[in-house]
């Protein structure tokens, strides 16, 4: 009875198109030259049958499901795959039992993983012993940096493999697969000019929402002379707004950017990469702390009032909110990166913490210290302070006896 509704269920499924063209050999995968080209490790590796653990890190769309399935067909292994989000430690034991089922066959496992940073400390330490006794071998995918997600014991197992975002050449020959795929199954069709760029670019290297576009756009275009007329109207029409792709490490990313940009004085970028922040919904708040942080630490006292109109931004941001927010944080912004740059006070401090860290750490000189209570004078305290209102030409030292001399505001 299960086998049934199973086989009906199946019938009865829309299958994506993405799926349908999911590459089925290593040399109809395109877009992964870095890992993939025929004199690649990784293809050298596959060419001898040996099987090693490792994580794929990439953008989604980019085909690390794809290229971990290719690797099972190449090698012949047992291929499980789970995801993160809807598995544990109970399917994991699972899966250890039907590799050592498998190798008594003389079959190897490959444990594909999705989304594995969605893994908990004990899910991912529950890997550990079957992948240092061989077992099974595990291939992980993840669009988060493995460095934050993954546990250390983990990682040294493991060989992480950056996967890059499609280029435009690669995703216009997934396109074309695309139309050319659905033109022979259902009617053939006519695009207008620029329908193709306007794909690749609006998929941003993302091959999956480019053939979910390519799919949608095509059932949706008119009909003909029983042809398919797709434009770039229809697709606009359909992909109303384009989602910013903003993973946890382009958080770090682009507020290093345009840390960085402002430091540089590249007002330009620095607008940029605000743009970029505000659209991915980073917390103003977030971004207007960057910017009180830059203002001291790279303009200084080249420009003090730099300090002071990034928290004003700050202030406006929270009495205004969004989007009228994006204004003022814009205006400081550029003014933080036109302003002149100086990180004095930075360094200073900054030697100042690394001399007391260091050991250098002294108490005021005798008469510098606080004289305001009746025993102090009987423990020397303040004897022979000069106000310096007083006496503005006489000399007095300040810095403790060992470190007279020492200079930390160059």
């Amino acid at each position: 009875m299960n086998n049934l509704f199973t086989e009906l269920e199946n019938q009865n499924k829309q299958v994506p198109l993405a799926e349908l063209l999911r590459p089925k050999t290593i040399e109809e995968f395109v877009g992964q030259s870095n890992v993939v080209s025929p004199n690649s490790p990784i293809l050298n590796l596959l060419k001898t049958q040996r099987l090693f653990s490792l994580i794929f890190w990439g953008t989604p769309g980019c085909g690390k499901t794809t290229l971990a399935r290719l690797i099972a067909t190449k090698t012949n292994a047992n291929f499980i795959e789970i995801s993160a989000v809807t598995s544990g430690v109970k399917e994991i034991k699972d899966a250890v039992e039907s590799a050592k089922m498998a190798l008594r066959s003389g079959v190897k496992t490959i444990l594909f993983i999705d989304e594995i940073h969605r893994y908990s400390k004990t899910q991912q330490d529950a890997l550990l012993p079957h992948l240092e006794n061989g077992t099974l071998f595990l291939i992980g995918s993840t669009t988060e940096n493995p460095s934050f997600q993954v546990i250390p014991a983990l990682l040294s197992r493991v060989q992480v493999i950056r996967l890059n975002s499609i280029d435009d050449e690669s995703m216009q020959k997934i396109i074309m697969r695309g139309f050319s795929y659905l033109a022979k199954h259902y009617m053939p069709m006519d695009c207008e000019g620029g329908v193709l760029d306007f794909i690749v670019n609006l998929a941003r290297g993302d091959a999956r929402y480019a053939l979910n576009v390519v799919e949608n756009a095509y059932f949706a275009s008119d009909l003909v002379d029983g042809r398919r007329n797709l434009t770039v109207k229809i697709i606009e029409e359909i992909c109303q707004k384009r989602n910013t792709r903003y993973s946890r490490q382009e958080h770090y990313d682009c507020a290093s950017a345009f840390q960085k940009s402002l430091r540089g004085s590249d007002a330009d970028a620095a607008v940029y990469y605000l743009a970029k922040m505000i659209a991915a919904g980073e917390d103003p708040r977030f971004i207007a702390r960057r910017l009180i942080v830059c203002a001291a630490e790279d303009v200084g006292n080249a420009d003090p009032m730099a300090v002071q109109v990034a928290v004003n931004a700050y202030r406006a941001v929270e009495l205004l909110g969004m989007p009228e927010g994006r204004i003022p944080l814009a205006q400081a912004v550029i003014y933080v990166a036109k302003a002149k740059k100086s990180n004095q006070a930075a360094c200073a401090i900054d030697k100042a913490l690394a001399d007391i860290e260091s050991g250098n750490d002294f108490p005021p000189p005798m008469h510098l210290r606080d004289a305001h209570y009746k025993d102090a004078k009987n423990y020397g305290f303040g004897i022979g302070y000069i106000y310096t209102h007083d006496a503005p030409d006489v000399y007095q030292q300040f810095l403790p006896d060992e470190l007279v001399g020492k200079k930390y505001v160059e």
